[in-house]
């Protein structure tokens, strides 16, 4: 898979530490950065992330912040995107069996590079359950998209 990755300055260390695990695991890994930590805006590094993945440059995205909070929201501002914030191993299994999650967020202020490390692990692979009762769901979260979608 193709995974695109972004930090901003309160999760670039952690980011910096799941890039290589993920390119271990066989894995491609586009990096939007950021790579200091010099104040910078969440947005900046999330919208790139996200535009990959709806466009299928890449088949997922992680996006670390401090909290995972700010990279969260943001990215589930763009249309197609399924943003989970994540801090434990269930969730990581859940969001993708349940949720068909997209895009995984992580706060590096929150867990140590052990725990993300896993959760990272779990999250690229566990698939979709494609069962009826969820697929159901994410359709209805993509009909939200379409009906508060904004029209030029």
């Amino acid at each position: 898979m193709k995974i695109a990755m972004g930090a901003d300055h309160g999760g670039y260390r952690l980011k910096d530490v799941i890039k290589p695990f993920i390119e271990q695991l066989g894995h491609e890994v586009i990096d939007y950065g950021c790579d200091c930590s010099d104040s910078v805006d969440y947005p900046d590094y999330a919208i790139p992330v996200c535009d990959d993945v709806v466009s299928g440059k890449a088949d997922r995205g992680i996006l670390i912040c401090g909290t995972g909070i700010g990279m969260t929201i943001a990215a589930n501002k763009v249309p197609g995107i399924r943003c989970a914030l994540v801090h434990d191993l269930f969730s990581a299994k859940a969001t993708r069996e349940h949720n068909d999650s997209n895009v995984l967020a992580m706060g590096e202020r929150v867990i140590g590079p052990g725990v993300a490390l896993e959760i990272v692990k779990i999250w690229l692979e566990t698939e979709f359950s494609n069962g009826e009762r969820h697929k159901n769901r994410v359709g209805k979260v993509k009909a939200l998209e379409d009906k508060y979608a904004l029209h030029p």
